[in-house]
């Protein structure tokens, strides 16, 4: 699930991404209003976290463009103002919810989940498969370090099998079996070259000659 944050204060925005990317989602951050609608504008997200103060255009604005163009991705305003006009207006925009600053990473939780659950939006499946490797098998990626990694539909699909029977070595036939119809059994060789290129990123996978491969959880 893909979440744009926009917010100027570069210590808050980097505890709130960190925590979001270790909770499973995707975040995009911005510090300026104009360069968040711009993305906006270019890409798809699921839910905005929209700070009201920030540089070139505040939230509020942002908000009020968005609805004019019948854009309606939920939207969570993240604010330091406490007076129930300020409420109003944003609520009256068309915000879907509100979060004031200082707030808790549990309150910030239960209100992304209470979006989500409105919404009815689906999170992707995340696997943490060690320190600083986030692996989505539905949409074929890893995260390492957060930096993007693309896998094949193959490739993923190994991992994710390999991950699963974690503990123990799955032999090359197994996974051919199970991952492979008969008409496309690969060669032990196209095995050797998947499991060669997701070892790069992920080291917990072993091998045992002769006999097959396995993910070793850390």
């Amino acid at each position: 699930m893909k979440i744009l944050l926009l917010e100027d204060d570069p210590l808050l925005a980097e505890l709130i991404e960190e925590h979001l990317e270790e909770s499973g989602f995707e975040v995009e951050h911005y510090v300026d209003g104009e360069d968040a609608e711009d993305a906006i504008l270019s890409h798809k997200f699921d839910i905005l976290l929209l700070d009201v103060n920030v540089p070139g255009i505040s939230g509020f604005e942002l908000l009020r463009s968005m609805r004019e163009r019948k854009d309606f991705t939920p939207v969570l305003m993240i604010t330091s103002r406490n007076t129930s006009a300020d409420l109003k207006e944003g609520f009256d925009i068309g915000c879907d919810d509100y979060i004031k600053k200082p707030f808790e990473f549990e309150e910030l939780d239960a209100r992304i989940s209470h979006i989500i659950r409105v919404y009815g939006l689906k999170r992707n499946k995340t696997v943490k498969l060690g320190e600083g490797v986030i692996f989505e098998p539905q949409r074929h990626r890893l995260f390492v370090d957060g930096e993007y990694v693309a896998l094949t539909p193959k490739a993923s699909e190994i991992l994710y099998y390999l991950y699963n029977n974690r503990g123990r070595i799955v032999s090359r036939e197994e996974l051919v079996q199970n991952l492979w119809s008969y008409e496309e059994i690969p060669t032990y060789a196209t095995l050797r070259s998947y499991i060669k290129v997701l070892r790069r990123h992920v080291p917990q996978i072993v091998t045992e000659r002769g006999v097959g491969y396995g993910f070793e959880p850390i």
